[in-house]
């Protein structure tokens, strides 16, 4: 059974740092990109970054360059977002995704999604 389950969302107060995961299980992510969205309430499914698993090119969204970073485990079976220096924009439900292929920044080219952390940036 396919399955993607993110962990380490929470609250953080502006300026702070978190390190989400996404731990994949039922699949080889030997072959699969896997990419960071979120979602703000009331606003679309965004990109925020993808990791192309063999070959490990990354790719950001232009408002969390130098301030987020994508890496993955193949031991683990897991990909890590790790944010720095949080803003309150930065709060959404958080989800990471897989697909076939290269990491692509819409939802659309997406199989397989976790159900969503969520991170709070707040004073």
């Amino acid at each position: 059974q396919v399955q993607l389950v993110e962990s380490g969302g929470g609250l953080v107060q502006p300026g702070g740092s978190l390190r989400l995961s996404c731990a994949a299980s039922g699949f080889n992510l030997d072959v699969y990109a896997i990419g960071w969205f979120r979602q703000a309430p009331g606003k679309e499914r965004e990109f925020v970054a993808g990791i192309g698993w063999s070959g490990g090119s990354t790719y950001y969204a232009d408002s969390v360059k130098g301030r987020f970073t994508i890496s993955g485990d193949n031991a683990k079976n897991t990909v890590y977002l790790q944010m720095n220096n949080l803003k309150p924009e930065d709060t959404a439900v958080y989800y990471c995704a897989a697909r076939t292929g290269r990491a692509t920044v819409s939802t659309r080219d997406y199989q397989y999604w976790g159900q969503g952390t969520q991170v709070t940036v707040s004073s």
